[in-house]
């Protein structure tokens, strides 16, 4: 994220600036312009030398009109309350503009996780729903894996909450590992949806899918999906991805002159999102400046990494040729940056439609903890087809009756259901 951005306030001045379009009234603004509740713990852990380490913990619930909050958890060494205040807004938008019945809610812990052991990673865990878990549950706030946290921590957190339940509650987190109330098809159920968006973008485009090109910034879960989704479903081809190397702490680019294997990729590539170079070099990889990824002459460029990327400062180095911005990252476009792209007739899929697939399916999985009946990875990815293209079809039909930026026209048909089920429960 740019130093620059404030993620909570970008995503106030997104809701202002269509809130101003829609006409809404004063007191809707200022109800969904702020989290209904937000909480701020000590998470004191026992490490594995015997001293107790203090951790500050987070969890945010912007609004539940439409259902339980929903969201997931992230440990970053960077993490603030503002951050998470940011992704919990958008998170109520995602569920809302994919017609799901959840509200919005994240959570984080500042770590780096990398720093930490297994055992203490799981001392964390538990002591994060030990902080919280009166505040949790099925019909109240669920959460999920977000950057930092893996469906082992996920499985941990909810035997810690059925522990203190007394009863088995796999419904209170998602993203559980498969065997354990995980539903199959989640892993890479964001990346997926990033690609049946794009691939819905291109139809309305009139372009063929077959041959396109792609740029994706990230290698994390979303950004491995994407990539091979987009190999696979389209016939397109990855030109490079740029990710984070934790061990320099500097991001990299690393490009082919055949396209991205993003199999082999993830074969040398470590939990945390770190390509080991040496082993891609002799593969034929180029590595470049973690930034190059921008300027590539691609169909698509796909930002899958975190907020605040795409700024004034570098939207210029987009590459003519670019027809689609697909985010598959949180906010990873600022304001001044979106008014660029506009002008320049770039088509932006925005980033609580296009990475709505990883939420959806969570939506999913809770739906088969309820029935304690379980889906096959065929007909989870078929009904995840189904609700992305739908999303998508929703989102273009009000920008085109509405005449409007795509973003513009997601935040339309997200506030309005937010705020038709805040009436239609008396709130107003």
């Amino acid at each position: 994220m740019s130093d620059q951005v404030n993620p909570f306030k970008l995503a106030q001045d997104q809701f202002d600036q269509v809130a101003e379009q829609m006409g809404l009234e004063q007191s809707v603004r200022e109800m969904l312009r702020w989290p209904l509740r937000e909480f701020r713990f000590q998470l004191p852990v026992r490490m594995d030398d015997g001293s107790i380490r203090v951790f500050f913990g987070f969890r945010v619930q912007h609004n539940d009109a439409r259902g339980p909050a929903k969201g997931g958890i992230r440990f970053a060494a960077n993490e603030t309350l503002d951050t998470v205040r940011a992704l919990a807004t958008w998170m109520t938008w995602k569920c809302a503009v994919a017609d799901i019945p959840l509200g919005g809610g994240k959570g984080g812990v500042v770590v780096d996780p990398a720093s930490l052991s297994t055992s203490e990673k799981e001392r964390l865990c538990r002591e994060w729903i030990d902080a919280i878990w009166k505040n949790l549950g099925p019909r109240n706030d669920v959460p999920a894996p977000d950057v930092g946290t893996t469906p082992q921590m996920m499985g941990w957190m909810m035997d810690e909450y059925s522990k203190l339940r007394g009863e088995y509650v796999p419904g209170v987190i998602t993203g559980k590992p498969i065997g354990s109330g995980g539903s199959l098809g989640r892993t890479a159920a964001t990346g997926f949806g990033v690609v049946v968006t794009v691939r819905e973008a291109l139809r309305h485009l009139g372009l063929n899918a077959a041959g396109r090109t792609a740029s994706i910034q990230g290698f994390g879960n979303v950004a491995q999906y994407a990539a091979r989704t987009f190999i696979e479903m389209l016939g397109g081809r990855v030109l490079c991805i740029s990710c984070w190397d934790r061990n320099d702490r500097t991001a990299y680019t690393y490009t082919h002159e055949n396209g991205v294997d993003p199999y082999f990729l993830q074969s040398i590539t470590d939990q945390y999102g770190t390509v080991n170079q040496e082993q891609a070099k002799k593969a034929g990889y180029v590595i470049e400046d973690g930034d190059a990824w921008r300027s590539k002459d691609v169909d698509v460029l796909i930002p899958a990494a975190v907020e605040g990327v795409i700024t004034r400062e570098n939207v210029e180095q987009i590459s003519p040729k670019v027809k689609i911005l697909a985010e598959g990252a949180n906010g990873p476009t600022t304001l001044d940056a979106d008014r660029v792209l506009k002008q320049r007739g770039i088509f932006v899929i925005p980033d609580f439609l296009c990475n709505a697939g990883g939420v959806t399916c969570s939506y999913f999985e809770q739906v088969q903890n309820d029935m304690n009946y379980y889906w096959t990875e065929e007909e989870v990815l078929q009904k995840l087809d189904l609700k992305m293209a739908g999303a998508f079809k929703g989102v273009l039909e009000k920008a085109l009756e509405k005449k409007l930026y795509m973003r513009d026209a997601a935040y339309w048909v997200a506030i309005g259901r937010v705020e038709m089920a805040m009436r239609l429960r008396g709130w107003l």
